[in-house]
C-alpha cells in the first residue's frame, strides 16, 4: 500500500495516560485525544483507529518504563505498532517547550517522514529470562554494599581480618563467626550486617540455580551451551548474555552488535581533523559489563582448563574452533598492548570488542551457515 493511504500514529505512554496524535490521510492536520492505559482503553482506542483510518495503520511510542505491554495489546487487535529508541530521536535544539501533546505529535511527524529508529521488542518469554537476569544483577550489587558495610564496621573497630588474602570465603566466615562485641549495641549492629549478608548469598546462590535450570531449557539451551566453551563464560554469564541479546539475527554484522553494547570508540572528526575518543558506552550496559569481565579472563596463555574442558564436552567443532582461535587472538593482542605500554583497563576493553566479534560468529545464523 502506497504511504500516502497509511494513518501515521504517535503515541507518548504514561503509566496512566495516552496521549495520541494520528495523521489521517487527506488530513492536514493531525487529530488528538486522549486515552487510559486500562487493557479496555487501549482496544477502544484500536477500534477507533480502524474505523476512521481508510487503509493501514502504522503506531508508535517511546520505550520507556511501561515496556511492551501497549504493543502487544495493539498488534492483538491487528494494528501496527512499532517501539522507538528514545535516544536516538531528533531534538530540536532552540525548542525549549515539552508537553505531552508536542511528544505525541512530533513522535507521528518523525515517524512518517521514516526517521526514528526501532526497538527490536523480546518476547514474553525473553523478556521474562531477562528480568531474572537482571534480578540476580541487583542480588549481586546489594550484596556488593552489604559486604562493604559489615567490613568497614569492622574496619572503625579495628577488627581486621589477616589469616588469608581472599575475603569471603570459609576460613573468613569462621573468623567472623568467632567475632563478638562487649558492646551490646556494637553486637547488634554487627549481627544485622551479617544476617544481611548471608541472606543475599543466599539469594544469589537461589538465583543462579534458577537461572542454570532455565538455561538448560530450550530455546536457550544450544546457545547457552556454545558460549560456555569460551574462556571467562561460565553459566551464568552465558544465560545473561543470550536473555540480554535474545535475537541475534538483527545484528547484521559484528561491528553492529560492538556498536550495540558501546564497546567501539566515540569520534568528533570535522574537516581534516580525525578525533576518536573513550568508548561510546551507549546501548546495553549489562551486556557490555559481561564481556569486559570475560575479557580479564583472556589475559593468560591459551590454555584448557578442567572446568572449560568439562563444559566442552559434546559441543559441534565449529564452535570449539572459534573459541581456540579467540583465545590465541585475544591473548596475542594481549601483549601486544602491553608491549607498547598501554594500561590495563584499555586493553581488556579492547579485547572485549573482539569478544564480542567472536560472540556474534557463534551465536549469528549467517555466520553459521557459511562455515557449514
Amino acid at each position: 500500500m502506497s504511504a500516502e493511504h497509511i494513518t501515521w500514529v504517535g503515541m507518548d505512554a504514561h503509566k496512566d495516560s495516552i496521549k495520541v496524535a494520528a495523521f489521517f490521510p487527506e488530513r492536514p492536520e493531525p487529530v488528538e485525544w486522549t486515552e487510559t492505559t486500562t487493557v479496555e482503553a487501549v482496544r477502544r482506542l484500536a477500534r477507533k483507529l480502524q474505523r476512521e483510518a481508510p487503509g493501514e495503520v502504522h503506531c508508535c511510542y517511546e520505550a520507556g518504563p511501561t515496556g511492551y505491554a501497549l504493543q502487544r495489546q495493539l498488534l492483538a487487535t491487528g494494528i501496527t505498532c512499532t517501539v522507538i529508541a528514545p535516544s536516538l530521536t531528533p531534538v530540536k535544539p532552540g525548542v525549549r517547550i515539552k508537553t505531552d501533546r508536542r511528544d505525541a505529535r512530533k513522535l507521528a511527524e518523525l515517524f512518517r517522514a521514516g526517521l526514528l529508529t526501532e526497538v527490536h521488542p523480546p518476547s514474553e518469554t525473553d523478556e521474562a529470562l531477562r528480568d531474572l537476569c537482571r534480578c540476580r544483577d541487583d542480588v549481586r550489587v546489594d550484596l556488593l554494599r552489604a559486604r562493604h558495610r559489615l567490613s568497614k564496621f569492622l574496619l572503625r573497630r579495628h577488627c581486621i581480618y589477616r589469616q588469608t588474602k581472599h575475603h569471603w570465603g570459609t576460613r573468613h566466615w569462621a573468623w567472623l563467626e568467632q567475632l563478638r562485641f562487649d558492646d551490646p549495641m556494637s553486637q547488634a549492629t554487627f549481627d544485622s550486617y551479617q544476617l544481611a549478608v548471608q541472606q543475599l548469598e543466599e539469594r544469589q546462590r537461589q538465583l543462579d540455580t534458577q537461572l542454570a535450570e532455565f538455561g538448560g531449557q530450550e530455546p536457550y539451551r544450544e546457545p547457552v551451551a556454545w558460549l560456555r566453551c569460551f574462556r571467562g563464560i561460565d553459566t551464568v554469564t552465558a544465560v545473561c548474555l543470550v536473555a540480554e541479546l535474545h535475537d541475534f539475527r538483527r545484528f547484521h554484522s559484528p561491528r553492529q552488535l560492538m556498536a550495540y553494547v558501546g564497546l567501539v570508540p566515540s569520534e568528533c572528526s570535522s574537516g581534516e581533523r580525525e578525533r576518536r575518543g573513550a568508548i561510546t558506552k551507549t546501548g546495553n550496559r549489562q551486556v557490555r559489563r559481561l564481556l569486559v569481565e570475560a575479557a580479564w579472563h583472556q589475559r593468560y596463555r591459551p590454555a584448557l582448563s578442567a572446568p572449560l574442558r568439562r563444559r566442552r564436552e559434546g559441543q559441534p567443532a565449529r564452535v570449539l574452533a572459534i573459541a581456540d582461535r579467540a583465545q590465541e587472538r585475544l591473548y596475542a593482542r594481549c601483549r601486544r598492548m602491553e608491549l607498547h605500554g598501554k594500561a590495563s583497563p584499555k586493553i581488556v576493553v579492547a579485547m572485549a570488542r573482539e569478544l564480542t566479534g567472536y560472540l556474534w560468529a557463534v551465536l549469528h545464523p549467517a555466520a553459521a551457515a557459511t562455515r557449514v
